[in-house]
Parts: structure tokens; C-alpha cells; sequence
């Protein structure tokens, strides 16, 4: 049976105010994040104090968000950007205005500085959060579902989607895909393999894991209206997740002490 998407993105009104469910789907990510991260301290597998992994988190939301916002200004749509300059701190609109690579190379600048400043490695920060990320993407992609962005191409299959901006024709919930692979497998696997490899290497295999499934979950999705393909059919999310799959491969192995 075909759905017909008629999710209201609002949560809540509070007088001129709104909740939306996406903007809830990153509070359950950071809570989520927050209450793991303590876990880990109380083991004493993470060598932060609760207060400093308050910093931390507060450090990570400003790097995610200038990161993800500037990255999609510059990188997916500067040329409307450049008319309309006022929108770029618009970063209410969801990840339709938001980047994932751009928020990952934010808060990867932000774990440098908070590591500099508190005098803590950073791959063990890094290798600590990416256990955390899963989470926040889950989540936020069912965020973009609800909000019925993002969404995939069209299907011929049953579980296809009608989409309120995506035509009167069924798309794949391409939204649903991601928030599994990149939610519940992706934080699986970093579990699985997280006492199993060196420090620096569980941050590698977020690279290349993450760059793995969202490669392969572009074929479902539609690619951005204002950029299209980019080189030979693949999108510019599919040519950055091949970087990170390059860079987390060498990454690992710089790690590991092969390459030298």
C-alpha cells in the first residue's frame, strides 16, 4: 500500500512559538549522547568529569551547527546564497539547510580545541563521541522524514512514499533507510569493534562505515534539485563519503603504525 505523507512537522504551539519534531529529534540526540558519555566516565573508560562533558557537548553544538550550516551555504547552495544573505543564519529549516560533512568538520574542530584547551588526546574524545553520533543521525533522519525532506526517488515498490513536495508519484522513504543503517547499524558496529582496535581507529571506521552506507543510500535518494549529479551519476554526498572512506582508510592504517 502506498502512503501518503501527511505528517505535521509542528510538535507543539506555544503562542507564536512552535516545537517542531526536528528540532526535538536533536535534544533526544545530545541527551542521548550526554547520558552515554557519562556512562563511559563512570566506567572510567573516559577521562572526562561530568562538567567537563558538558563543555564538551556545548563546544560540539556550536561546531555542528556553524559547520553544517556554512558547508551548505558554500558547498550545496552558494549560488542562491550569495541573493540572499540573510537566510544563511536560517538554520531552522532542517537539514535541508544543513550539512552532515560541514557539522563533522565542525565538530571535529571543536574536539581540537577543547582538546588543546582541557589537555586531553584527541583521539580519545574522538574515538568516545563517535560512539554518540549514531544517535543524533538516527534520530535526525527521522526528523527529516517527518518534516518530508530529503526524501528518496521514486519507486515502483508498495512502501513507496508520497511525499507532499516530492510529486504526486510514490518515492522511497530513502529518510528511513538512513536512520537505520546510519542510526542503529552504524552505532552496532562502533560497539562491536570498540575494545577491539587502537585508539584513533574506532574514529576511522566512523568514517569509513558512515562513508559505506550513505554512498549506497544515495542511489535511493533524490539528489539536491539545485545540484544534480556531479561527476559520472554520483551526487556530492556519494563524492564526499568516498573522501571519508579514503581518509578513514588511511586514518586506520596510520593508527595501526603500517603507514608511516
Amino acid at each position: 500500500m502506498i502512503y501518503i505523507h501527511h505528517l505535521n512537522p509542528v510538535l507543539l504551539h506555544l503562542g507564536p512559538l512552535q516545537l517542531r519534531w526536528y528540532g526535538l529529534m536533536y535534544v533526544i540526540g545530545f541527551m542521548g549522547a550526554y547520558f552515554l558519555l557519562r556512562k563511559f566516565s563512570k566506567e572510567g573508560s573516559f577521562k572526562l568529569s561530568l562538567v567537563q562533558i558538558e563543555s564538551l557537548l556545548f563546544y560540539v553544538f556550536v561546531g555542528l551547527f556553524v559547520g553544517a550550516r556554512f558547508f551548505y551555504v558554500f558547498v550545496y547552495n552558494f549560488s542562491y546564497y550569495i541573493h540572499h544573505l540573510i537566510e544563511i543564519i536560517a538554520i531552522w529549516k532542517g537539514l535541508a539547510g544543513l550539512s552532515f560533512h560541514g557539522g563533522m568538520i565542525g565538530v571535529v574542530v571543536a574536539g581540537i580545541l577543547f582538546s588543546r584547551k582541557y589537555k586531553i588526546p584527541f583521539w580519545h574524545l574522538g574515538d568516545h563521541f563517535v560512539l554518540c553520533a549514531p544517535i543524533g543521525l538516527g534520530f535526525g533522519r527521522l526528523g527529516n522524514f517527518i518534516n518530508g525532506e530529503l526524501f528518496g526517488r521514486s519507486t515502483s515498490g508498495n512502501w513507496g512514499v508520497i511525499f507532499p513536495e516530492g510529486g504526486n508519484f510514490p518515492r522511497h522513504p530513502s529518510q528511513l533507510y538512513e536512520s537505520f543503517f546510519e542510526g542503529a547499524v552504524l552505532f552496532c558496529l562502533l560497539l562491536f569493534f570498540r575494545k577491539r582496535v587502537r585508539e584513533g581507529q574506532l574514529s576511522a571506521l566512523f568514517l569509513i562505515f558512515y562513508g559505506v552506507f550513505r554512498f549506497a543510500l544515495e542511489y535511493f535518494r533524490e539528489p539536491d534539485p539545485q545540484l544534480g549529479f556531479i561527476f559520472l551519476n554520483f551526487s556530492m554526498g556519494q563524492i564526499l563519503c568516498a573522501l571519508m572512506m579514503v581518509c578513514g582508510s588511511l586514518l586506520y592504517f596510520l593508527r595501526k603504525g603500517i603507514v608511516r
